[in-house]
């Protein structure tokens, strides 16, 4: 059986405001067309197609926009943190990242009403702290690591990495569904001058780029995440391409899940392995 697990930055004008850092009416417009043009096309489209998706939000959007993050959770999808205000969690004192790791969960149980128990870093970077924070907070799996394509494994902590050699760490207890920029509508679409990101390609491209790497999935009955954002793939013939993809990858032995729903499932059954082995 493939999984599918669709996934939606849904990051509002917060990246603006913290990673990009500017915050004049037309950088902001961006963001307020994910949120009013973008959000409401997509969560059409997931109805539409009868499948679940999973949402990565930062808080501030979520008391931004708490109408429709509360609509995420109402039609069945999965909301996940995704930072306070979409920081990199890298270069923040251990202090620092635990507050607003923890800031960031309320604000998203307060808003929707369901405690997280998914995180993905707002730069697809962690700390050499956030596998023991997440642990720490009880989220169970996370996804912003590459070290994998179409298999899901356990993050690991403390690695070790010295001119002489690099050291793996021991294993912790949150499932890694890994990401890579080949399944991410940035690079394919997003066009900014500062920072500079030239890509503007045709939606076929992307089908024929996106559907390719489901087909290498479903091969091997892996795990395919896809990574969107609605200020990108919420423009028209952007999300007719979503909605065909979708369609497409409806076939025989295919599931569509949110993460925490796949990482339960996962969890279930390695625990299952283990206490079979005992």
């Amino acid at each position: 059986m493939t999984t599918v697990c669709l996934t939606f930055d849904f990051d509002g004008v917060a990246i603006w405001l913290s990673t990009f850092k500017q915050v004049s009416p037309t950088p902001l417009s961006r963001g307020e067309f994910g949120a009013e043009v973008g959000m409401p096309r997509l969560l059409d489209v997931l109805k539409r197609c009868g499948v679940p998706a999973t949402f990565f939000v930062p808080a501030h959007t979520a008391t931004s926009y708490p109408d429709l993050v509360k609509r995420i959770i109402t039609e069945g999808h999965e909301v996940a943190c995704h930072g306070y205000i979409h920081e990199s969690p890298v270069g923040l004192e251990l202090a620092e990242e635990r507050a607003l790791l923890a800031k960031s969960m309320d604000t998203l149980q307060a808003v929707t009403g369901v405690r997280p128990i998914g995180y993905r870093s707002p730069a697809w970077d962690l700390s050499a702290n956030t596998i023991d924070l997440l642990e720490e907070h009880g989220l169970i799996y996370d996804s912003s690591l590459m070290s994998n394509d179409f298999n899901v494994f356990y993050a690991r902590k403390h690695d070790v990495l010295t001119e002489e050699r690099f050291t793996h760490g021991p294993e912790s207890a949150v499932l890694e569904f890994p990401v890579a920029w080949e399944l991410d509508d940035y690079p394919y679409f997003q066009f900014n001058v500062r920072p500079l990101n030239t890509g503007l390609r045709l939606p076929s491209d992307v089908f024929k780029a996106w559907s390719s790497e489901f087909d290498y999935a479903h091969s091997m009955s892996g795990i395919f995440t896809l990574t969107c954002h609605p200020e990108i793939i919420g423009r028209g013939p952007r999300i007719t391409m979503l909605e065909q993809l979708i369609s497409y990858m409806q076939q025989p032995n295919v599931e569509f899940s949110t993460m925490g729903a796949a990482a339960q499932n996962l969890n279930t059954k390695v625990l299952k392995q283990e206490q079979n082995n005992v």
